[in-house]
């Protein structure tokens, strides 16, 4: 069966092997244990991917070896991902938890190639079925039985994607020998086959590889040439079929291709990516050699490129990447899926989306995320200017330096991370639970500071006033970090708008939208400088001050409760008692430094080492989250203030506007503070919802506090990089939802769910009236 949207390579069994291999896989998944047996990836409610813990032994002795795998089995034009997707997609990970045994790399069969008819996206995976397998190692004082756990975390795409999470169990006996069990290890010798072999493998084909150059060049194209030689020296004598090489990731390297020339030869054409690389770039990926007929031999390929150079006028960073649609079978355009988001058209020019970042940012000082360091920036300014003549601007500027600097960090990862095929949007590193405790643990040192716990700096000798002094702006410096740090959950009015335009765009562009975003962020404090007597308004300072900056250090715990809630919606109960018992240490570590100021010497050293211990120990132990994986991922409940609503998905919203419903969609995160503002204020008023009732409003609530691909793709069609987004949608006019603005105002959802009741659907330049359903 020909795939529908692309192009395909790989061999396939003959009629009487598929048939075999079903019976067989049929009767050795009705021998494994419930647990070990899985489907996801939920599509008009089928599933498009079952998988299946298996093991190559019944029984293994202490100190032995055995292997372990995930059979992931797709419906027939659906296919997963390769380690290196290619140009969209999302690799396939699976993470093994087996206490008492070591577990190797996980070897991946030579994948298959998918084109668009158009050829402009080439991305390598597997259809039908494969086996991801590792080699383990069980401790030599190992007994009992064993607890094998898998998690699968893959996207199974046909023309749309669609999130595919497994998680995998079963148990294996520890007995004075290992059993073989003899249908499973077909099928692991069956993957092994497939598998690549490692370079330098004993009796395995070298690869040796001459460039035309001694260097590659930023941004230009490069030649050369691969040879491939038999174990005994001679050239590999055999062809090749199509696709016979699948590149890996290679930094600093855009494209890459072989072509056989002759055998065991042939020509290599590149292009160097427009950013050189901090190291040497190295030709990776997988060679296949030999035909269906001839049989095949495959070999890894990991050597060494060149040097590269950078060339004048070159980019100075990641060029945006750019996906056309894709047409399905019918005809019917496709969103590019699984990539960078690229929105719809937009009348949104650069000047307007500058203005509204700016503006954006400047309203961003009055969000609730951002008022604990807005407070505590106010604290040491008043401070400043009374103690500290002249001192004002050079903080001042520190200030807006930090912040200015990490929005161009953070934009910069915004390029990165699309520029590896991935969806980004505001706010996404809060999805991360490792990055969430990260802040939290600033947050908590900050506010000990305040308290008296330590001291930043040092004081006496004239040395050491210039050591504070530049400490001092070390601070502003990381004052305006944590501004940005602690914005990016919200999206204010005008912010979302000028984000998602960023997020669609190049890399100017998103660049130049950050530092006006930085710009309007750093606004005020910049006035109390730059606007005469603006900063002798300033209260006189006092004792209030010190209780005030006590005070703020409260604020500041005030924060780090929101990011413990945050962490629950992440990783769930253990996740926040997990991020809770590292504050502590990091408490008694900040304790710990307080102490060590007033000591010398070696109990100094042994304090400031204890410390170090304390937090290192602390972080391995505690910083452990697996994103809770069986209650989270299962969790499909909203919360309490969205009574009635269901979880978003684009099947029920179809059933819902053809059954005649009108359809709200509330695009939300916990992490989102804009968000449960709305939730409380508006969507949970009375008569709001008196008028969804009324108009027999279908409610949907599209969670994104963790990563999902769909609500990416979904915020980007509508030009939004991030939450809070609202959609109104008619049963008359289902292709023109109406997007409400980031700040909810109860008179406008129930005018907008009057007006999809009534089939009217504002659209640029007119509205659309149709008939009652």
């Amino acid at each position: 069966m020909t795939h529908p949207w692309s192009k395909r390579s790989g061999s396939r069994l003959g009629g009487l092997g598929v048939v075999g291999a079903l019976l067989l896989a049929t009767w050795a998944q009705a021998a494994l244990p419930p647990t070990a047996v899985g489907s996801t990836a939920p599509d008009e409610g089928d599933p498009r991917l079952e998988g299946a813990l298996l093991l190559d032994v019944t029984q293994v002795k202490a100190g032995g070896d055995f292997r372990v795998g995930v059979r992931l089995k797709l419906d027939p034009e659906w296919h997963v991902y390769w380690k290196n997707p290619g140009d969209s997609g999302l690799a396939t990970d699976v993470s093994w938890d087996i206490p008492g045994v070591t577990v190797g790399d996980l070897r991946w069969p030579f994948p298959s190639t998918f084109r668009t008819p158009d050829g402009f996206i080439t991305t390598h995976g597997y259809h039908d079925e494969v086996l991801l397998f590792a080699p383990a190692h069980v401790s030599e004082k190992a007994d009992g039985t064993l607890n094998v756990a898998a998690a699968v975390d893959a996207l199974a795409c046909k023309v749309h994607c669609i999130p595919a999470q497994l998680v995998l169990t079963r148990t294996l006996p520890v007995g004075p020998e290992t059993v073989l069990d003899p249908e499973f290890a077909q099928q692991f010798d069956a993957s092994q086959a497939r598998v690549p072999a490692p370079v330098g493998t004993q009796g395995a084909p070298r690869v040796a590889l001459t460039l035309e150059g001694a260097s590659l060049t930023a941004g230009k194209p490069f030649t050369g040439k691969l040879t491939v030689t038999g174990a005994d020296g001679k050239p590999f004598a055999g062809g090749v079929e199509e696709d016979f090489f699948v590149p890996g990731r290679i930094a600093g390297v855009d494209t890459v291709a072989l072509t056989q020339t002759a055998p065991g030869t042939f020509a290599l054409k590149g292009q160097a990516s427009s950013m050189v690389p901090k190291v040497e770039p190295r030709l990776t990926g997988s060679l296949r050699l030999g035909t269906k007929a001839t049989g095949y031999t495959a070999v890894d390929v990991d050597t060494a490129l060149a040097p590269m150079v950078a060339a004048a006028g070159a980019v100075a960073g990641p060029a945006p990447l750019k996906l056309p649609s894709v047409k399905d079978a019918m005809g019917k355009v496709q969103p590019a899926v699984a990539a960078a988001p690229v929105a719809a058209e937009s009348p949104l020019g650069l000047g307007v989306a500058l203005l509204f970042a700016f503006l954006g940012g400047a309203l961003l000082n009055l969000m609730p995320c951002v008022f604990p360091v807005l407070a505590l920036k106010a604290y040491g300014f008043t401070r400043m200017v009374q103690e500290e003549k002249g001192k004002v601007a050079p903080h001042a500027a520190a200030y807006a330096g930090g912040i200015l600097a990490t929005m161009l960090l953070l934009a910069g990862a915004v390029l990165a991370v699309r520029a590896g095929g991935a969806s980004v949007g505001w706010g996404f590193q809060f999805q991360e639970p490792l990055f969430v405790a990260g802040v939290s643990a600033v947050l908590v040192a900050f506010a000990l500071n305040l308290f008296g716990v330590y001291t930043l700096g040092a004081d006496g000798t004239a040395l050491a006033g210039k050591v504070d002094q530049s400490h001092g702006l070390m601070r502003s410096a990381g004052e305006g970090v944590l501004a940005v740090v602690l914005a990016t959950p919200c999206s204010a009015p005008l912010l979302g708008t000028a984000v998602g335009f960023a997020f669609a765009a190049g890399p100017a562009t998103v660049i130049a939208v950050f530092m006006a975003l930085g710009l309007g962020l750093a606004l005020p404090f910049c006035l109390l400088v730059l606007v005469p007597g603006l900063a002798k308004r300033l209260p006189k300072p006092g004792m209030w001050m010190e209780r005030g900056k006590q005070f703020l250090g409260f604020a500041l715990l005030g924060t780090t409760v929101w990011l413990v809630w945050v962490m629950g919606g992440l990783a769930g109960v253990d996740g926040m008692a997990r991020l809770l018992a590292f504050l502590i240490a990091v408490g008694l570590v900040t304790w710990l430094y307080g102490q060590s100021q007033g000591l010398e010497g070696g109990r100094r050293g042994v304090t400031m080492a204890l410390a170090a211990l304390v937090l290192v120990g602390s972080g391995v132990v505690a910083l452990r989250f697996e994103e809770a994986q069986a209650s989270v991922e299962t969790r499909g409940a909203v919360a309490s203030s969205h009574g009635g609503a269901q979880a978003w998905d684009e099947a029920a919203v179809t059933a819902a506007l053809a059954a005649g419903q009108p359809v709200f969609v509330d695009f939300t995160a916990d992490w989102c503070l804009t968000c449960k503002f709305n939730e409380r204020t508006v969507l949970s008023r009375d008569d709001v919802r008196q008028a969804f009732l009324k108009h027999n409003v279908a409610f949907f609530v599209a969670d994104w506090t963790r990563r999902d691909a769909r609500i990416t793709t979904k915020l980007a069609e509508h030009g939004r990089a991030g939450v809070p987004m609202y959609l109104v949608l008619s049963p008359g006019a289902p292709d023109k939802p109406e997007v409400l603005n980031e700040l909810l105002t109860a008179d406008s959802v129930i005018q907008a769910v009057q007006r999809a009741a009534e089939c009217g659907s504002p659209l640029k330049g007119g509205s659309v009236v149709c008939a009652r359903p």
